[in-house]
């Protein structure tokens, strides 16, 4: 008759490596979940009316963040499409009586080397296409008119700056007030509307 030795410290190291690879793998799916959100895509909520009638207070919208962070990486700045909706850090809202707001949603109407002009209550916009000028309003979704706006302004946007507005032109607070925003600001670009459910949509 043969006797086997009972190895009790066996389940137990056998233990140990189970839950050393479970930690392991939490730790991978937690760092995983940071560069995504930090890096490609993060979930955003609407809050105000400033892009109605495109977006709506509530909204949950996905936003695109690679391009930005390619630009990092590759230490070119990312400037979006005419007619793109991003995110953006605009931090020095307080003298606007918003000093909470730290993030804007708004779209990309101007682009580096434009002129914008606020004259006569409208936003006119000239580049190399339209030398003679283009209104934002005609070309992208808002509402119907135009809205005053206050005081005759102009810039030429740098080679890092781009000019954005709410759809919502008689309440948003965007470049008509506050300038253009540098590229440098840019968080992501707007890519999808995943709620409400009825009205998913991709931009």
């Amino acid at each position: 008759m043969k006797f086997f030795k009972h190895h009790s410290g066996e389940p137990r190291r056998r233990g140990l490596r189970d839950g050393l690879s479970f930690v392991i793998i939490v730790a991978l799916a937690l760092l995983l979940a940071w560069v995504i959100i930090t890096y490609v895509f993060e979930s955003y909520q609407v809050d105000g009316p400033s892009m109605q009638n495109t977006l709506h207070n509530g909204d949950r919208l996905i936003v695109w963040k690679a391009p930005v962070t390619w630009g990092k990486i590759t230490g070119q700045d990312y400037i979006p499409a005419r007619g793109d909706i991003i995110i953006f850090n605009e931090p020095d809202l307080a003298a606007y009586g918003d000093p909470s707001v730290k993030q804007l949603v708004k779209r990309v109407v101007g682009l580096p080397g434009d002129r914008v002009v606020v004259k006569n209550g409208g936003v006119t916009i000239y580049d190399e296409e339209h030398p003679n000028g283009w209104s934002p309003t005609n070309n992208f979704d808002g509402p119907n008119g135009y809205p005053l706006t206050s005081g005759d302004r102009s810039w030429t946007l740098n080679k890092d700056q781009i000019f954005v507005m709410g759809d919502n032109r008689p309440n948003s607070l965007d470049s008509r007030v506050f300038g253009p925003i540098n590229a440098n600001q840019i968080v992501g670009k707007l890519i999808l509307r995943d709620w409400p459910i009825s009205d998913i949509k991709a931009f």
